[in-house]
């Protein structure tokens, strides 16, 4: 099967191309088509297996409406087989996968021997015996089959692996090899390895290295070195004594090594050795209620619970290390068994799904070899409620009554939800929503959803929110559903705005990069929830770490690895065809005459702006020839006169003051790229730029203009300046920032001057002139040739710096900012969250939530209990935390006097500073100042047309002398207009 780039592209970034095809060669068995066996099927199709058979030898049920969202009413009316009624919807999910249903009986007696054709098998549903038995005859075969149970019953949930005495991972974490930049290495035994300064190597003793680009010691070079650490700053390889002296430079790599993995045989003696020993000896003790009395224990029965209590004692003493039993495990495991909890099924599903990936394709560290996760802390607050609470009442939602009660089931239903984001998370959050019946009340209740503006359409060309309505709609048609075809950006903070967000009881962000999440946490008013919980008013809140800043000098000169030419070749498209073309729309809506411009400017009035708009103007391209012809310029700068500068300005045998050669690592050399036409690479470059041209500027072209015969012919006529060098000083210190912007001179006012007058002159001023289209950079849109201009800008420059260049995948990965998923962990994600959202909804006590962090590579799974909201003391027991906002409501007349006075008598704190933004609006020892006090705030702060308030940053002064004023929570100043 070859690899379809739009169905895969995701889980491309996290698998790679060689687990792909080994998983497109993977067959697999699922036994069990309840709410956690239709997870997996759903997982591990969407990740692209090559055949699935899904086993099931019982009838949908009403039951199933609940847990199962392939399920539908019909299935139940007509008593058909939960594998039958699933199947034609699982084969829907990849067009790839072949999937296929059997309700053959699976018992003691079944002769197992068809499992044979299968490289995994995974049962769900099937009693503790008949797994064992199964489990030793999949372990004896030879190879061995990999065999995963998995399990949930009401809040618990069990997962057990055996890929085979002997299972070899080709790559444990998954992670990108690591790449040291090298300052020295010793001639001694052993020999030291000493990485730059400031770039702690990360390896662990016995990891293994390669080396290259190392001068003087050269014959390091190509050869592979286990290592043991010295400090986080270097590590021995062997004896370096007979080897020639370092000089300079150098990489180690390190190396991916297969690891075994060695699984134990019995089932039994893992359950009491590896697995948390009170939650096993109750999991037992359930095991056996089911043996003696052939059924699960009655919900919320205090009786059954008793009897399994009494087994689980029982237990205990035959077990080698007799564990304690602890009660409340036992009872809420007892009283909750027979229900299904869908966002635990989907967290326990998604790890699942990831253990059969591994076993199929020797990535990742499997698991080892039992796992439990439960939602205990949802049913401890609810310890006092009767038991006809969790009673069946005979519709879809008894399974989840069954874990979670009736009362709270009700404010799920009456529940206001604004989802936003509706990819691979959002998707997986309204099927959680569904099965939760989230606003499925007649009075109440709503789901809301839409995309951020770092989201896209779907590839079909409807909006990915219409499409997840529908979807919403087949699990559970009770939902009551409005997508939203407006993106929540800035530019639509008038329809998102206070109004709106005080009608959700929770918003949930479903994003799948780091910076459409900081945008979200930033804008939103009023509670919400995301991959990282957090809970209004509870727990602090988790913000992300900044991410680390390339220096500007490494971007502009002296790029060390590709991800410092892909964020290059991002710069240069936010430049060419962002922000100068936003930068020209905006100049001539304020100014629309060309003639205007030009009397004000020799008048001498200065006008932001104008310099860099009029050049545009004359440079403007007014076809398709002139599209390419630019390309070919900027090429020609780009990859050619840059690198001759640098060579100008630091000639290869430079040498800084220490004696030492100024081209060496990190810093690379450039080398001067000569265009050539035949190049791919270079072809793609000028294509791909000449289109973005052509788009800003609002010029059509034809397929023809894009044959290579059209675009080689205008190429041929383009008239290349040869090089001149300048004194323009390099910036090389890597602290320095980037200029907020470029001073321009007298001279370059005159010129501008006479530029416009030519254009003038010339007609060149047109109403279509002085109209440019600013383009928004979208990732996931493959027709519109922006990850097209930028892989090809990056690897040019990557080839000048002699540095590996990266493919379209990688670098819309990085370019993109996007955080590399894939099924089994957005749904494990979705569902820990669900879990969290349950808790925020039942107004659960502060000490139930949970932080988790997992990363099913490894595999590691962490709760920790959330931190308490920091709270700022101003003084006399007065605070606030990073969850409150101040509000302060005006009049006409209201002076900012009258602002600050307003502030302290409301807030008790000595306001000493007033901030919109980064416009500083009261500073006392600033000129001029005071004189505002007495101005209107009508005329100190101006809102956008369509808003009633602006948002302010008040400081005071702290309690300790000394100390810097402290930024106050942001103060929402209403205006009050003669119109409201």
């Amino acid at each position: 099967m070859e690899i379809d780039d739009a169905l895969y592209s995701r889980q491309r970034y996290v698998l790679g191309d060689t687990a792909m095809q080994k998983m497109a060669q993977s067959r697999v068995f699922l036994s069990g088509m309840g709410g956690l066996g239709v997870e997996i099927a759903k997982n591990i199709v969407l990740a692209g297996i090559k055949a699935l058979t899904i086993h099931d030898t019982k009838q949908c049920r009403t039951w199933d409406l609940g847990s199962n969202f392939f399920v539908h009413e019909d299935d139940v009316v007509n008593l058909r087989n939960r594998a039958e009624a699933t199947l034609p919807h699982v084969t829907e999910l990849n067009p790839y996968v072949q999937v296929v249903s059997s309700t053959a009986p699976l018992n003691e007696t079944t002769d197992l021997s068809f499992l044979k054709q299968y490289q995994c098998v995974i049962l769900t549903e099937v009693r503790l015996s008949l797994q064992k038995k199964i489990n030793d005859f999949c372990h004896a075969q030879h190879p061995p089959i990999k065999f995963i149970s998995a399990d949930v019953y009401g809040i618990w949930s069990r997962l057990f692996c055996d890929f085979g005495a002997e299972f070899e991972v080709l790559d444990t974490t998954g992670e990108e090899p690591k790449e040291i930049f090298i300052s020295n290495i010793t001639q001694s035994n052993p020999g030291i390895v000493t990485c730059l300064e400031n770039q702690p190597h990360k390896l662990e003793t016995g990891h293994v290295v390669t080396f290259r680009e190392v001068n003087g010691m050269s014959c390091l070079n190509g050869s592979t070195h286990q290592i043991t650490v010295v400090s986080p700053y270097s590590f021995s390889i062997e004896n370096t004594l007979d080897m020639e002296p370092y000089t300079h430079g150098g990489i180690a790599v390190q190396v991916k090594t297969h690891k075994m993995f060695h699984f134990n045989w019995s089932m039994t003696i893992f359950f009491s050795l590896q697995a948390p020993l009170q939650i096993h000896t109750a999991m037992l003790a359930l095991n056996q209620f089911q043996e003696n009395f052939s059924r699960m224990p009655n919900i919320g029965c205090l009786q059954d619970a008793e009897e399994m209590w009494k087994i689980a004692v029982s237990l205990s003493e035959t077990l080698e290390s007799k564990p304690q039993v602890n009660e409340d495990t036992v009872k809420w495991l007892s009283r909750t068994a027979q229900g299904f909890l869908a966002p635990l099924a989907a967290a326990v599903g998604g790890v699942a799904s990831q253990e059969i990936l591994k076993a199929v394709t020797g990535k990742f560290s499997p698991l080892q070899q039992w796992l439990y996760i439960d939602a205990l802390d949802i049913v401890t607050s609810l310890d006092k409620t009767s038991r006809e609470e969790f009673l069946p009442r005979g519709d879809k939602y008894d399974a989840l009554r069954a874990c979670i009660g009736n009362s709270l089931c009700q404010k799920l239903h009456n529940l206001n939800v604004f989802l936003v984001g509706c990819g691979a998370i959002g998707c997986e959050m309204l099927k959680n929503f569904s099965l939760l019946g989230v606003a499925t009340s007649l009075e109440k209740g709503m789901v809301s959803f839409s995309v951020c503006f770092l989201n896209s359409p779907c590839c079909h060309g409807k909006p990915k929110s219409c499409t997840a309505a529908a979807a919403t709609l087949s699990i559970n048609p009770q939902v009551k559903v409005e997508s939203h075809l407006n993106k929540v950006c800035p530019a639509t903070e008038n329809i998102y705005n206070d109004d709106f967000y005080t009608k959700q009881d929770v918003v949930v962000t479903a994003l799948d990069n780091v910076e459409a999440r900081r945008y979200i946490d930033r804008s939103l008013p009023c509670s919400f929830v995301h991959a990282r919980v957090s809970c209004p008013h509870l727990p602090q809140s988790e913000l992300y770490p900044p991410e680390e800043e390339i220096p500007f000098c490494t971007l502009k000169s002296f790029p060390a690895a590709i991800e410092h030419t892909i964020q290059w070749a991002r710069d240069k498209f936010e430049s060419a065809f962002s922000h100068k073309p936003s930068l020209f729309a905006k100049f001539w809506q304020n100014y629309p005459s060309a003639e205007e411009v030009l009397q004000r400017m020799k008048s001498g009035e200065s006008l932001e702006g104008s310099f860099q708009v009029i050049k545009l103007l004359r440079r403007r391209p007014r076809n398709w020839s002139h599209c390419v012809e630019l390309a070919r310029l900027k090429f020609e700068k780009y990859f050619n006169h840059k690198a001759l500068q640098l060579l100008h300005s630091f000639p290869l045998d430079t040498r800084l003051k220490d004696g030492s050669l100024f081209w060496q690592l990190p810093k690379r050399p450039p080398f001067p790229i000569k265009f050539e036409f035949i190049d791919p690479l270079h072809y793609n470059f000028i294509v791909s730029a000449a289109k973005l041209f052509a788009d800003v500027y609002c010029i059509p072209f034809t397929e023809k203009d894009l044959s290579e015969e059209t675009v080689l012919k205008i190429i041929s006529g383009v008239k290349i300046q040869e090089f001149r060098p300048s004194n323009k000083v390099v910036q090389t210190d890597e602290t320095a920032r980037k200029p907020d912007h470029t001073p321009v001179s007298s001279e370059d006012e005159r010129n501008a001057i006479f530029q416009l007058e030519r254009a003038i002159l010339s007609s060149e001023t047109m109403k279509n002139d002085l109209q440019m289209k600013a383009l928004s950079f979208e990732k996931d849109d493959d027709n519109n040739g922006h990850i097209d201009f930028i892989t090809a800008a990056s690897n040019l420059r990557a080839r000048m710096y002699n540095i590996e260049p990266a493919d379209s995948l990688k670098t819309k990965r990085i370019a993109g900012k996007i955080i590399p998923a894939i099924a089994t962990s957005t749904a494990a994600v979705s569902g820990l969250v669900a879990l969290e959202l349950i808790k925020i909804v039942g107004g659960h006590p502060f000490k139930a939530y949970r932080n988790c962090f997992f990363n099913l590579a490894i595999p590691i799974i962490v709760f920790t209990e959330t931190a308490e909201v920091r709270k700022t003391d101003i003084r006399d027991g007065i605070s606030f935390t990073i969850w409150d906002r101040w509000t302060i409501h005006g009049k006409d007349d209201f002076t900012l006097l009258d602002f600050i006075n307003a502030v302290r008598e409301k807030y008790g704190i000595e306001p000493t500073m007033v901030v919109q933004g980064v416009k500083m609006l009261y500073v006392p020892v600033m000129p001029g100042h005071v004189k505002r006090l007495k101005l209107t705030m009508q005329k100190l702060v101006k809102p956008s047309a369509d808003k009633k308030y602006v948002d302010l940053t008040v400081s005071f002064a702290p309690e300790t002398d000394g100390e810097e004023d402290l930024p106050g929570p942001p103060v929402r100043y209403y205006f009050v207009r003669e119109n409201n």
